[in-house]
């Protein structure tokens, strides 16, 4: 009782929405039966019912049965310690407050009520540390189990899904599940064992009178149950809602120095005014539907109870009643009304907390469409590179199907030889690389690696074999020694310098203040433009894979940093097959062959002389960079 009276339970309010680790051992996974596409329309549940969303965490909850276990254990003998409270009471009241009895006998029973109450302190402190344990170790694993799973998505994912509802997801909702897993839930099932307790303690001292009380509880459930429906449905808007808030932020402070260019500082806060303002409007319905959801409770019940109560005072008065039974009674009767008073609470909770399961658990129902093979090829390893045969391949991005973005393209590359993709925006160049790597996989056609379709090779085994510098490198916020290390975590630090040295990093980052220790800013704000592609060049050289992919790697560098790069890339492309999409063609003359695309169509094909002899696209758009019709 005592416990019951101090702890008052938390009534959260929405949280505001802001990798190396592994999973636990044993833990359980999404099932993977669910519906495959993800649910994002307002208020869209995944299943029908009171609370079904909280099901979708029992593949969480079940490697931890032993500690649940205890919990229980200790949550019984919790409430029983309280339900005792109320007869030990009544035997001091008729036995140790008798005119008979002794002061042995009265001190003897204050003993008894002493140890009942140190009892209640030990079970319930167990009882909290094991579901603080539990929830904080299921949201973990919860947490981890999406992130990874999200890491897995191809970049169609990412086409209709935004960051900020992925990281709204992964924090705001976490927390609610913590909140259910670790206090509410806990208390819900305490205060629902005491009060089916304290109900049957009262029914066994007046069954005739408790069977009224209960009939009229039993009037209230139905309309509960609607209400708390309606409760559910806006919970699960309203964290829709602080999601769009996040996704709105996440948006515009990775874009910071546009939105500042731009003066758009003004119209970017209103706009997150609006879907801030949007938010609230949400939260506040369902803090009203809830607030009268606990009311109706509350007073229905208290109701019920005090009808009981009173009937209690009249048999004291009637002499069918002792003064330690109307006692014992009374309490039991707070603790029945205390009980369904947190139950209310911790049933709005609930309700909140199984519409963020169910936006957790849709991502984890998303599937990737670019899948693993159930029997992974094995590809042997060339010397020399790797060859690359792409087969009458057409692809239409899964948001653009009105358009293919490569048409019937078929090109061969051989082991070792250094390839340039050409043609103007749009023509297909970087669909090429997300077919390569796998991000999508074509409608129509086969793409080979050594002879093997890479569809049916492991993704790790595929990717592990092709490395690749993009056009605007990414700098990952930590050290420029960590930075180049991962395109090979398991490289010395020899093979560290050498690759920055091949990359001419080098000499910048002695330069800076910790040299290769220097922490490098978010999104390596600490550097330019040339010396995060050296950074970028540099990971890439250490990876050493059979297959380069450069989307023009040397776009952001001066003409000295550019000649120097482009040395070290020569070096770095010897014994391997390089693919280079060029927008310069002064860097790729060299290449061989050069293959030209327009409109999703290889159009041309050879070596620079050739390609102008023939006087095509490659030749105009050639002139139009030289400026000069006497090209080299």
């Amino acid at each position: 009782m005592s416990e019951n009276q101090s702890m008052n339970h938390p009534n959260p309010s929405p949280s505001t929405p802001l990798g190396a680790n592994t999973s636990t051992p044993g833990l359980a996974q999404a099932p993977d039966d669910q519906a495959a596409e993800p649910q994002h329309k307002e208020g869209n549940a995944v299943n029908k019912g009171r609370l079904p969303g909280l099901l979708g965490l029992m593949p969480f909850v079940k490697p931890y049965r032993i500690q649940i276990m205890w919990a229980g254990v200790f949550l019984i003998l919790a409430a029983a310690s309280t339900l005792s409270f109320p007869y030990a009471l009544k035997l001091l009241i008729d036995q140790g407050l008798n005119a008979n009895s002794s002061r042995a006998e009265l001190s003897w029973h204050f003993f008894m009520l002493f140890w009942v109450s140190v009892a209640l302190a030990l079970f319930s402190s167990a009882r909290f540390y094991m579901v603080s344990w539990l929830g904080e170790r299921i949201t973990s694993d919860v947490r981890q189990t999406v992130y990874a799973h999200v890491l897995k998505q191809s970049p169609a994912f990412f086409e209709v899904t935004q960051t900020g509802e992925v990281l709204s997801r992964l924090s705001s909702d976490t927390t609610l599940v913590q909140t259910v897993v670790g206090s509410s839930l806990s208390m819900g099932l305490r205060n629902l064992v005491m009060g089916i307790g304290a109900l049957m303690m009262l029914i066994w001292t007046n069954p005739l009178l408790m069977l009224q009380v209960i009939a009229l509880l039993l009037v209230v459930i139905a309309p509960s149950v609607a209400l708390g429906r309606r409760v559910r449905k806006l919970s699960r808007a309203s964290q829709d809602r602080v999601a769009d808030t996040s996704a709105i932020a996440q948006e515009v402070l990775n874009a910071i120095p546009v939105v500042q260019s731009y003066t758009a500082e003004d119209r970017e806060a209103q706009r997150y005014e609006g879907a801030s303002s949007y938010a609230f409007t949400t939260a506040i319905k369902r803090v009203r539907a809830r607030s009268f959801l606990v009311a109706f409770i509350l007073t229905t019940t208290s109701a019920a109870l005090l009808w009981g109560l009173y009937q209690g005072a009249l048999a004291v008065m009637q002499g069918t009643l002792s003064a330690g039974e109307l006692g014992q009674s009374l309490v039991y009767v707070l603790l029945l009304a205390s009980a369904f008073a947190v139950l209310g609470e911790v049933y709005g909770d609930l309700l909140r907390a199984a519409g963020a399961t169910e936006r957790l658990i849709e991502l984890l129902n998303t599937r990737s469409p670019v899948t693993e093979p159930s029997s992974p090829a094995i590809i042997s390893q060339h010397a020399g590179g790797a060859q690359l045969d792409i087969d009458n391949v057409t692809f239409y991005y899964p948001s653009r199907l009105d358009r293919a973005a490569l048409s019937h393209l078929s090109v061969s590359i051989k082991a070792g030889e250094d390839a340039a993709l050409l043609g103007p925006s749009g023509a297909g160049k970087t669909s090429v690389f997300a077919l390569l790597l796998r991000f999508y996989d074509p409608q129509q056609g086969e793409i080979r690696l050594n002879g093997v379709p890479i569809h049916k090779m492991a993704l790790k085994d595929l990717r592990e074999r092709i490395g690749l510098v993009p056009q605007e490198p990414v700098i990952f916020s930590t050290s420029a020694y960590e930075n180049i290390l991962y395109g090979n975590p398991s490289a010395s630090e020899e093979d560290v310098l050498r690759a920055a040295k091949a990359a001419f990093a080098d000499e910048f980052i002695e330069q800076l203040s910790n040299g290769y220790d220097t922490y490098l800013g978010e999104r390596g704000v600490r550097l330019s433009g040339g010396q995060k592609q050296r950074i970028a060049i540099a990971r890439a050289i250490l990876k050493n894979p059979p297959l380069l992919l450069l989307d023009e790697a040397t776009s952001a560098l001066d003409a000295n940093s550019e000649r120097m790069v482009q040395l070290a890339l020569d070096k770095a492309m010897e014994d391997r097959t390089t693919l280079v999409i060029a927008h310069r063609f002064s860097t790729v003359k060299k290449s061989n062959p050069l293959l030209v695309l327009e409109n999703g169509h290889l159009v041309e094909s050879g070596n620079h002389e050739d390609l102008l002899a023939q006087d095509g696209l490659y030749a105009k758009l050639a002139r139009l960079q030289f400026q000069d019709n006497n090209l080299p």
